[in-house]
């Protein structure tokens, strides 16, 4: 079995230029295939330059003497990196490195303009979306695309499964005991900790746990408005969020949102000086859901002044931070809040387990309101998913966990935006985010994402038409496409399906 990766001979290399130098591997490349090492070392040379579109690879006979790996190993590299849209072969001359498919495809268009408010009031909403999820439960299509969660098994089942069994060990009583009213210390404890590495300064004491983010969600909300307030929200924005302003009688007022730099400042400040009326504003900063952007810091600092000079209270949504590309996850609305004007909403669903339910809150100068609103909502949370979660938060371990899991995410967007390039309708337009687990795709404007979605339903296949994301119709024709689960044949096929969809609903 080979067990290492060496570098490759410059004098014997088939490609033009220098091949880049491979680096030690490290925890998470240990348990990775020695193949997909093998093409991650070549893919990392195709996106730095040193291979180009058209040059040659090496052949079988050179991956196998200049990296010291079997036939198996070097078959498995070149056939995995074809799939993944790296390489075509060419009969009888080799693999040959091949312009990305998805290199043609453009961007996600900006808003009209980042400053026009529409001042229409979502209607309604709550029922389309419900019919939508009504729908999707009923036909439970084999191939869903449409949550954003990942696979059960990219998580840790194993560790996570241990450190269950080890809580109920050491306190056999724990599932028989009354629950702490503001949650479990050592979790608070341990998500604390972790958020003042991440630059925000809370305390354990002023973490409140939640049932998910949703949660969090609705208890900001009570915390700083009422019936018949206006919420300020991103356009698009989470369904949920809209589901849950209607739940608590609020409206919305969608402000222009961009998918490259997120929320508007300006339209915002526009907005709160023009209708005076306005208690709040919701923000996903960091893998904005649907968009997948993330603000830049220059962004956020002007966002965070913005709110503290008009006194507006800024809710963080935070779900996807973790999942972000590289090791140093993009910066917090939280860490730049001085005045405690900066609710921080947070939720470890994404990230560590869909099953927990976990998720936890700053109520900022609120949060003594939010204590009170979380005990005459739903009380305390179960502990002993908490303890779970803290044992696992608390290791080494977990951050293994996120390196390997935004790892695979990052393989899982590139192929599938590959598929999606080379599927659909031409017009699409396609942003691949820096992280996260779901990507918004623009289709031709005469395609109905709607018909889409009730089509591709009936064929097994589970998409969000991106109507459900906002009360306007501006993106009647947008999908918001999950990337959560390992790249198959069979995942491959469901985007040819929605392609083959989306080209027969185009030419009408």
């Amino acid at each position: 079995m080979d067990t290492s990766l060496l570098l490759p001979d410059p004098a014997t290399h088939a490609a033009p230029g220098p091949a880049p130098a491979i680096e030690p591997p490290g925890p998470v490349e240990i348990r990775m295939p020695l193949y997909r090492r093998l093409a991650e070392h070549y893919q990392g040379a195709i996106q730095a330059g040193t291979l180009v579109a058209g040059d040659r690879m090496p052949s079988v006979r050179d991956l196998m003497r200049q990296h010291q790996v079997s036939l198996s190993t070097a078959l498995q590299t070149l056939r995995h990196m074809e799939e993944g849209g790296w390489l075509e072969a060419r009969p009888r001359s080799g693999y040959f490195v091949r312009q990305p498919r998805r290199s043609a495809i453009r961007p996600v268009q900006e808003p009209k303009s980042l400053v026009a408010i529409d001042p229409a009031q979502y209607v309604g909403i709550h029922e389309k979306v419900s019919q939508y999820i009504a729908l999707r439960q009923k036909l439970a299509p084999p191939i869903d695309l449409s949550g954003m969660t990942c696979a059960p098994e990219l998580y840790a089942v194993d560790t996570l499964r241990q450190a269950a069994m080890r809580a109920l060990r050491e306190r056999p009583e724990l599932l028989t005991s009354a629950m702490p009213h503001n949650g479990n210390a050592t979790f608070r404890q341990a998500v604390a900790r972790r958020a003042l590495n991440a630059g925000m300064r809370i305390e354990a004491d002023e973490v409140v746990v939640t049932h998910g983010c949703i949660e969090a969600l609705n208890l900001a909300l009570r915390a700083v408005a009422g019936p018949g307030d206006t919420i300020a929200v991103e356009s698009p924005t989470y369904f949920g969020l809209l589901q849950a302003l209607e739940n608590l009688g609020m409206k919305a007022l969608e402000i222009p949102t961009s998918p490259h730099t997120g929320i508007s400042a300006e339209a915002l400040e526009l907005a709160v000086r023009t209708y005076g009326n306005i208690k709040a504003v919701v923000v996903v900063p960091n893998l904005q859901n649907p968009l997948g952007c993330i603000m830049p810091d220059a962004n956020k600092d002007k966002l965070v002044r913005l709110c503290e000079e008009l006194r507006l209270p800024l809710i963080e949504d935070d779900a996807y931070t973790e999942l972000a590309d590289g090791n140093a996850p993009p910066s917090s609305l939280k860490s730049r809040d001085r005045s405690g004007n900066v609710i921080y909403c947070a939720s470890l669903n994404k990230v560590l387990a869909p099953g927990m339910r976990l998720g936890w809150m700053n109520g900022g100068r609120w949060h003594e309101r939010v204590m009170m609103l979380k005990f005459t909502h739903t009380r305390a949370n179960e502990e002993w998913t908490q303890i779970t979660a803290a044992d696992f938060i608390a290791s080494p371990g977990y951050d293994r966990h996120l390196r390997r899991l935004r790892q695979l995410l990052k393989e899982q967007r590139e192929r599938m935006a590959e598929s999606i390039a080379a599927y659909f309708p031409e017009g699409t337009r396609l942003n691949v985010p820096s992280g996260g687990v779901g990507m918004w795709v623009e289709l031709p404007s005469q395609v109905c994402s709607q018909q889409l979605f009730e089509r591709a339903l009936v064929e097994g296949v589970g998409v969000s038409p991106g109507a459900i994301f906002s009360n306007s119709n501006r993106y009647g024709h947008f999908l918001r496409i999950c990337c959560g689960h390992p790249f198959t044949r069979e995942l491959d096929q469901a985007l040819r399906q929605l392609g083959r969809i989306g080209h027969s609903l185009a030419a009408g």
